[in-house]
């Protein structure tokens, strides 16, 4: 027998609670939470445990099927990137097409470049070094090239696979990883634009401090050749948005559509990276150390799965969507979701992941379960996963601590910048919708 709703809400509010309190206050891992939450939620629906436990299992598998390879491929792929010094030597590049007079706008690309391949706190490690010599020779305060080079960065990881939470999202909702990626940068960089033009405002006037340093000094890798450093991100993203507009125009290439597999296109990428250099030894380092941070993501895209399958078990979006006037929210409600998700507990990952399986049965009831519905929802999410990035954040602290910008001006300039981010990339996918409905 099916609980009444209300009931069935209360429990999926408070496994939404249980994930953010065991989170933040308890710093416990997301993937600890999340399967809290599926127990959580599933015993309180109704569902016996052996049903939870099948369904929780199932939904691990069936996520692990469509993003496993990717995760890991997209993950190897800036490792190598970051240990071989092709981030460096693409921004030394972006730096000198730019000129250092702009150099905070030269930040904000770089971190965009960067961004699609790395992680966003990955990237800001190594580029922070850079950011404070060029904040010195220019005299442009540290605020402002810091949180350029941020929020570069975070434009990407929040919008386009193969970062986890958009690809995760993608896959939960049964979105083309070339489409969003496609249209997730055309979004990301009027979000890398908003946080840059709000960097140079509010950090024009912010005293710059010393700089600081968290990783013992050592020799820069030389680097690749230029073209070297960004093929293996460029070939990638052709060939995955190529297959992409082949589907589009209904063409049919299988030797092409195969290359533009999303899991075929990165490992191409790898094997370009590896072949800019550093050896056989390196390269077998660089490759299991891969593997060992995409464990981790792993096991939180899965746990996001399980609970996305309770969520489904449980017939809740059914019911919302039947007590609900949600048609009248269309893309605004992913978007709210995910932004209170993501300032509740500071993870875009997780808050992407969670907001993407209580979305999915409710596309129907959105009206956007057709056409191009499922993108817009995927970019709203994306949008709303920017919104707000404060204290709870990890990534906040990495800029905070790599600069030794204090708690006030990460506020002013950084956080308040990513809401900017979110609202302003919210518009546009609204005015998006506007024009393909």
């Amino acid at each position: 027998m099916q609980p009444p709703f209300l009931q069935t809400l209360a429990w999926l509010m408070a496994g939404l609670i249980s994930i953010v309190i065991l989170t933040v206050r308890f710093r416990l891992h997301a993937f600890f939470a999340l399967l809290f939450a599926c127990l959580l939620v599933g015993l309180g629906a109704g569902l016996p445990l052996g049903d939870v436990i099948r369904v929780a299992k199932e939904g691990f598998g069936d996520i692990m099927g469509k993003l496993g390879w990717i995760i890991v491929l997209g993950t190897t792929l800036g490792v190598v990137l970051e240990n071989r010094g092709s981030t460096r030597v693409m921004a030394g590049f972006i730096l000198r097409v730019v000129g250092e007079r702009s150099a905070s706008l030269a930040m904000s690309i770089t971190g965009f470049v960067v961004g699609l391949p790395i992680f966003c706190d990955s990237g800001f490690i190594v580029l922070s070094s850079l950011s404070q010599t060029l904040a010195t020779k220019t005299r442009i305060p540290l605020s402002v090239m810091a949180v350029s080079l941020a929020t570069g960065l975070y434009s990407v990881h929040c919008l386009i696979p193969p970062h986890p939470g958009a690809t995760s999202a993608a896959a939960t909702i049964g979105l083309s990883i070339g489409a969003l990626m496609l249209a997730g940068i055309g979004v990301a960089i009027p979000a890398a634009v908003a946080g840059h033009l709000w960097a140079r405002f509010a950090g024009r006037k912010s005293t710059s401090p010393v700089a600081v340093s968290l990783t013992p000094d050592a020799p820069l890798p030389k680097g690749p050749s230029v073209f070297m450093a960004f093929l293996p991100v460029i070939v990638p993203i052709v060939l995955i948005a190529g297959k992409s507009l082949l589907t589009l125009g209904h063409q049919e290439d299988d030797f092409l559509s195969n290359l533009g597999t999303p899991e075929i296109a990165l490992l191409i990428g790898v094997v370009i990276a590896l072949l800019g250099g550093g050896g056989w030894t390196s390269a077998t380092y660089l490759l299991r150390d891969a593997v060992e941070k995409a464990g981790g993501i792993l096991v939180i895209i899965g746990a996001g799965g399980s609970f996305g399958a309770i969520l489904a078990a449980t017939k809740l979006g059914l019911q919302l969507g039947a007590a609900l006037p949600l048609s009248t929210l269309g893309i605004a409600f992913p978007f709210l979701l995910t932004a209170g998700l993501k300032t509740a507990q500071g993870s875009s990952t997780v808050a992407l992941i969670t907001a993407a399986s209580i979305m999915k049965p409710l596309l129907p009831a959105l009206g956007l379960a057709t056409g191009n519905g499922p993108l817009l929802c995927v970019l709203s999410m994306g949008c709303g996963s920017m919104v707000l990035s404060h204290a709870n954040d990890a990534y906040f602290w990495v800029i905070s601590r790599f600069t030794g910008l204090d708690l006030k001006t990460m506020l002013k300039v950084y956080t308040v910048g990513t809401l900017i981010m979110g609202l302003s990339s919210f518009l546009v996918v609204y005015l998006i919708s506007l024009c393909i409905s």
